[in-house]
């Protein structure tokens, strides 16, 4: 494994991050194909002892189970030194908003909620899921910057913005003392470019971190032919994202297959060293020891310039698609694909247990 600074920080981290969106109660939250607590540790073990020390979760993942399965291993194979934990928080909800709890109250609540599931006394790298237009982003920043005084977060990041919001929002945290947003968490990847149109422009010019999500296309950028799983069949929210544009995608994905073929490896690693590339640290979903396995054999192949530019020829502009879809103000009291994770957080806020199955 090969281990960088992430951004501005002083956070030492793998270059591949293990995302836990995949662990969690299977029957109590968004997804059905999520693995059980027995098979999340065995794969986060595997990932720790192949020197991945970087790992993303978030409390609306199946109802905050992920963040506990998570903890719980963490706490079993390894010292809290000498991992790097990331989590998130969603926009408050719509009740809250009625109730009068600002911005600052509900980076507060759900913070602590995180800090409970994982049994840790603070995260390395908080982060802002997704752009809350009906909360000032000065209270915001002032809610994090209060948890970061306070020793609960080290530092902060972003997740599912536009460039234009990660600038404003930095603008302001510079002028009023805040902590600075030090990475950026994207929908970024072979067969989904569309971050290189600004984000990654301002990211290369202020030293902020991408840690790209979906790094893989939910398992299209690393599956071989006839190849399928639980997850393909199952992760609605993947279809959603990519099966519009199947016949354009279709052609880079060969090329893939076509260099894996010629370095006898994997269709992941090629598409992970590809993203390695652009100096970022991709986030990488496991519900199978392999696929952890062949994430951190990505780090250790070089792909040449002709290699990317052949990987990248074929690529057509994509509309934005997922949660990015729907970041404007006019869809802001309106359900999007993170609708249940508000209504897990309201149950959280309660402190109940959400025992519907979606």
């Amino acid at each position: 494994m090969k281990y960088a600074k992430l951004g501005t920080s002083d956070l030492t981290v793998s270059r591949i991050c293990m995302g836990c969106m995949g662990f969690g109660d299977a029957k109590n939250g968004q997804h059905s194909w999520t693995l059980d607590e027995k098979s999340s540790r065995t794969i986060i073990k595997h990932g720790l002892e192949l020197g991945v020390n970087f790992f993303d979760t978030a409390i609306s993942y199946q109802s905050g189970t992920s963040e506990q399965y998570l903890g719980r291993a963490l706490k079993d194979f390894a010292r809290r030194d000498e991992v790097v934990v990331a989590t998130k928080f969603l926009p408050r909800t719509q009740n809250e908003i009625e109730a009068g709890i600002t911005g600052q109250q509900h980076i507060e609540r759900m913070l602590n909620k995180s800090l409970q599931n994982l049994g840790m006394d603070y995260v390395d790298l908080y982060i802002y899921h997704m752009w809350d237009y009906q909360t000032p982003i000065y209270d915001i920043l002032d809610g994090l910057h209060k948890a970061v005084k306070a020793g609960k977060i080290r530092y902060i990041g972003i997740s599912n913005c536009f460039a234009w919001q990660l600038a404003k929002a930095n603008a302001l945290a510079e002028k009023e003392g805040f902590s600075k947003f030090i990475s950026v968490q994207g929908h970024y990847n072979l067969i989904f470019r569309e971050e290189e149109r600004e984000m990654s422009g301002l990211c290369k010019e202020e030293n902020i971190a991408m840690t790209p999500y979906s790094s893989l296309a939910g398992g299209k950028l690393s599956r071989h032919p006839g190849e399928t799983s639980k997850r393909f069949m199952e992760d609605h929210y993947a279809h959603l994202k990519y099966d519009a544009t199947a016949a354009q995608d279709q052609i880079i994905l060969d090329r893939v297959a076509q260099l894996a073929e010629k370095y006898n490896v994997s269709m992941t690693e090629i598409s992970l060293a590809w993203l390695l590339t652009k100096g970022t640290f991709p986030v990488v979903g496991a519900t199978k020891q392999h696929h952890i396995e062949g994430a951190v054999k990505s780090v250790d192949l070089s792909l040449t310039k002709e290699d990317c530019n052949y990987l990248e020829e074929p690529y057509i502009p994509h509309r934005l698609v997922g949660v990015m879809a729907q970041n404007t103000a006019t869809t802001a009291k309106e359900n999007h694909v993170w609708s249940i994770g508000n209504q897990e957080i309201e149950l959280v806020n309660r402190g109940r247990t959400n025992e519907k199955k979606y």
